[in-house]
C-alpha cells in the first residue's frame, strides 16, 4: 500500500509540475510583451503624450480662424501665429534631440504667414516627432543632451517637451476662449 501511494503522489506532483510549467509558459507568451514595455516607461509616457497631445494641439489651431493669428491677450504675449510657429520649432529641435536624428532643414516662415501654412508646419513636426521617437528606448535615458545651450538628461528633455505641450495646449485653450471660440478638448 505504502508504494501504490508514492506513486501516487509522485504521478500527482508530475501532473502538477506540468500544469505548473505550462501556466508559466503561458504566463510569460501572454505577458511578456507588457513585461517589456515596462522597462520603456519613459519611451512609452513621451509617444504616449506626443498622439494626445497632436491631435489635441493641431485641432485647437484649426479652430482659430485664420484672422485671428494675429491675436494676443496682451502687449507682452505672442501672438497665436507665434505661438504655433513657437511650437512646431520647439518640436523639430527637442524631438531630433531626443529621438538621436537629425533636425531635418526646413524653409524659413514667420509667424505672419497665412494659415494653412503654419498648420501645415505644425502638423509636419508632430510627424517629426512621432518619426523620431518611435524606437526610442529607455536605455539611453540617463545620457547627457546639450539644448538651448544647457546640458540635460534626454529623461529629463522628455518631461520638457511634453510639459511644452501641456503649456502649449493651454495657452492655445485661452487664445481660443479670449476671442469666443470654444476649445476642441472642452467639446469633447
Amino acid at each position: 500500500m505504502s508504494a501504490a501511494r508514492v506513486n501516487t503522489t509522485s504521478l500527482c506532483a508530475s501532473a502538477n509540475s506540468q500544469r505548473l510549467a505550462k501556466t508559466l509558459m503561458l504566463t510569460v507568451l501572454w505577458c511578456g510583451p507588457v513585461l517589456a514595455q515596462d522597462g520603456n516607461k519613459v519611451s512609452n509616457f513621451v509617444r504616449q503624450a506626443l498622439a494626445a497631445r497632436s491631435k489635441e494641439i493641431i485641432a485647437a489651431t484649426v479652430e482659430m480662424p485664420a484672422d485671428k493669428f494675429g491675436f494676443k491677450p496682451s502687449p507682452q504675449d505672442m501672438t497665436f501665429g507665434q505661438l504655433v510657429l513657437h511650437a512646431a520649432v520647439t518640436n523639430y529641435q527637442y524631438c531630433s534631440k531626443i529621438g538621436g536624428v537629425t533636425e531635418p532643414e526646413v524653409p524659413k516662415i514667420g509667424d505672419t504667414e497665412p494659415k494653412d501654412k503654419l498648420v501645415e508646419r505644425l502638423k509636419a513636426s508632430f510627424d517629426f516627432c512621432t518619426a523620431a521617437l518611435a524606437k526610442l528606448d529607455d536605455s539611453s535615458k540617463s545620457e547627457m543632451l546639450t539644448l538651448a545651450d544647457a546640458r540635460t538628461s534626454r529623461a529629463m528633455a522628455i518631461l520638457t517637451l511634453t510639459g511644452a505641450w501641456n503649456d502649449h495646449l493651454t495657452l492655445q485653450t485661452d487664445y481660443l476662449r479670449a476671442t469666443g471660440r470654444v476649445p476642441p478638448t472642452a467639446s469633447n
